[in-house]
């Protein structure tokens, strides 16, 4: 399974091992991983799963779609590169040692 580093906007880190198939955003949810809130449970109609992907980790992502796009323009302090919804993330072996890390708070 990849391993997936969630940080919280306090430095709190979280790895955690997300099966395939899953997104970033629901191995947060079913680890209790604070800081990623899911309001509309996946669905891409919120940005309350907002996360700043590690610059590492930036290009070696599927591209956003628009919809993505256009639901970033919500969340709090959206980053134009670094800024992703974690529900639009699911998990590969590609993925594996993703880091992500929360904004301040979720909106």
């Amino acid at each position: 399974m990849p391993l997936i580093t969630y940080i919280e906007h306090n430095g709190t880190k979280h790895e955690v091992d997300v099966p395939n198939g899953l997104t970033v955003m629901e191995g947060a949810r079913d680890n209790n991983i604070p800081g990623i809130e899911a309001d509309c449970g996946g669905a891409c109609a919120c940005s309350t799963c907002h996360v700043y992907v590690d610059e590492n980790w930036v290009d070696r992502l599927p591209a956003k779609d628009p919809m993505e796009e256009d639901m970033l323009d919500f969340a709090w302090q959206p980053d134009p590169v670094k800024s992703r919804l974690t529900c639009q993330l699911r998990v590969t072996d590609d993925l594996n040692g993703l880091v992500v890390k929360m904004p301040e708070k979720q909106i």
